[in-house]
């Protein structure tokens, strides 16, 4: 541990995982299947908040967790007090021995951290002995997912600020510390441009803001005496909280402090607004704050914000230059998870060959794609086009992207595009991490770019259009036959023909 107490800013221990995790990588071992080729793929089915698009974070906390996974003796001596309904031990000596040896071996192709992303398309594919494949399952859909999700709650937050500064402050009413740091983590990478959490300045380098509560004011006798003791002990960080007893007279007592401050050289940085009718209340203030010189001076508001808020906020022509958003940013708001899943798309058979495979649903969205994926994405100009998913392992390259079919089968008419490229890399391999890690700062501007290259339609906050995912012909082609193929032997997941 470090001096803070925590573990750090990812999280640690191989038994981050689900029981069910350890059961199958038990029937697997006892099965002699432990060591199978395996390929799984972690993607969404549904674009979360009615949405055009998802920004993927918690790429680099997963490789990470990854890059530490062992198996430590405490871990073992745990498992082996776990008992099944007969109260004799769950797992037996010799497993319990085999996975303390166990290194892990896995290879991870991925997105860049910030990308943007759409349902159905892989934002990670992981090979390797598929024990080792199911046990992580749990730890990286865990982090991945509410990333993913609190980086896309921010995007769309400061799509509505229209460019204005979006200041995180979710701790106090995160899920749990460690929601409230990965949040912050996440919401940096969505756009955010600062953070109330101190720690989480200090372990990700994110930049920190935040002045005083109605706790300080209420504390004096006199609101106008804790501005002037505020402004006193700091100078250079005067943004006044106006709203405890009369939001406009309390306009008037910051007025008096900065005037008080541009005699010391100072200046106050600006009114924060917690409650009321924040777009009448911030035009009066601006017009108070214009007319006595302080055209400088920023209006911050906060008060249960999200973008529906901050957009009817803008529309009613509100004087708000900083907006900070807590709960319903670090919490999801209306939308508690992502959803994401993790499912097997290739098996090394008996003889050592890979067999792509499918699971079936009767609800079409849940069938699942087969074989090793990639996704290419197309652009017109710098504006992204479309994702088409393949399979490289395939015979023949597809070259056309035109004649690529929608996840649901229908034709696809694209026009032709001046560029693409591949959007999932080597990471991993062999349990090692690759390369040189991009710096949050860099993640965020990749996220900040990137929803820019969208088409206007999907930046909107309701989207009623699936962005274009489409299949290339022969993966579309496998996909049917290893369907019909499963109809013919009412089971419910079906391998295909060995690929090398």
């Amino acid at each position: 541990m470090d001096d803070d107490g925590l573990a750090g800013p990812t999280p640690t221990g191989a038994l981050l995982t689900d029981l069910y995790q350890l059961t199958m990588g038990y029937g697997y071992w006892k099965s002699a299947r432990h060591n199978r080729r395996s390929v799984f793929h972690l993607f969404f089915r549904k674009t979360p908040f009615g949405g055009g698009f998802a920004v993927a974070a918690g790429i680099g906390p997963a490789l990470d967790w990854l890059a530490n996974f062992q198996v430590t003796s405490s871990d073992i001596a745990y498992l082996a007090t776990l008992s099944g309904n007969d109260g004799k031990p769950l797992f037996d000596q010799p497993f319990l021995n085999a996975i303390g040896d166990m290194r892990l071996e896995v290879d991870v192709d991925a997105v860049d951290e910030g990308s943007v992303v759409f349902a159905h398309e892989p934002l990670m594919r992981i090979s390797g002995p598929l024990w080792q494949c199911q046990w992580i399952e749990t730890a990286l859909l865990a982090i991945v997912n509410f990333q993913t999700l609190i980086a896309t709650k921010a995007a769309r937050i400061c799509h509505a600020a229209g460019g204005e500064d979006v200041l995180e402050f979710g701790l106090r009413r995160a899920q749990g510390v460690d929601g409230g740091l990965s949040a912050s983590r996440a919401a940096y990478i969505g756009g955010c441009a600062a953070t109330s959490n101190v720690l989480a300045g200090k372990l990700y380098g994110i930049p920190v803001r935040g002045t005083h509560a109605h706790s300080w004011v209420m504390s004096f006798d006199t609101e106008l005496e804790a501005f002037e003791h505020y402004a006193a002990a700091m100078p250079n960080n005067c943004v006044f909280l106006v709203d405890t007893y009369n939001t406009i007279v309390g306009v008037h007592n910051a007025i008096k402090i900065g005037r008080k401050l541009e005699k010391l050289g100072r200046r106050m940085v600006g009114v924060r607004l917690d409650s009321g009718d924040l777009a009448a209340l911030s035009i009066q203030a601006r017009q108070l704050l214009d007319a006595s010189g302080f055209q400088d001076a920023r209006i911050v508001a906060s008060n249960d914000l999200d973008e529906y808020r901050i957009q009817t906020l803008k529309h009613e022509g509100a004087k708000i230059s900083l907006w900070g958003v807590g709960t319903r940013l670090v919490t999801g708001g209306d939308q508690g998870a992502l959803g994401g899943v993790y499912k097997l798309a290739s098996i090394e058979d008996g003889q050592g060959k890979m067999q792509p495979c499918i699971k079936l649903s009767q609800d079409a969205v849940k069938t699942s794609t087969p074989g090793v994926q990639q996704v290419r994405r197309y652009f017109h100009g710098d504006q992204i086009s479309h994702d088409v998913i393949y399979d490289p392992s395939l015979a023949i390259p597809f070259v056309n992207d035109a004649c690529c079919v929608t996840l649901m089968g229908s034709s696809s008419d694209q026009s032709p595009t001046d560029h693409h490229v591949e959007l999932l890399s080597p990471v991993m391999r062999n349990g090692t991490r690759l390369g040189n890690q991009p710096s949050l700062i860099q993640v965020r501007q990749a996220a900040i770019d990137q929803v820019g290259k969208l088409p206007v339609t999907f930046r909107q906050l309701s989207c009623d259009r699936a962005f274009d995912v489409l299949l290339e012909p022969q993966l579309w082609q496998l996909k049917q036959s290893l369907i019909e193929e499963a109809k013919a032997d009412s089971t419910s997941v079906i391998h295909g023909p060995a690929t090398r």
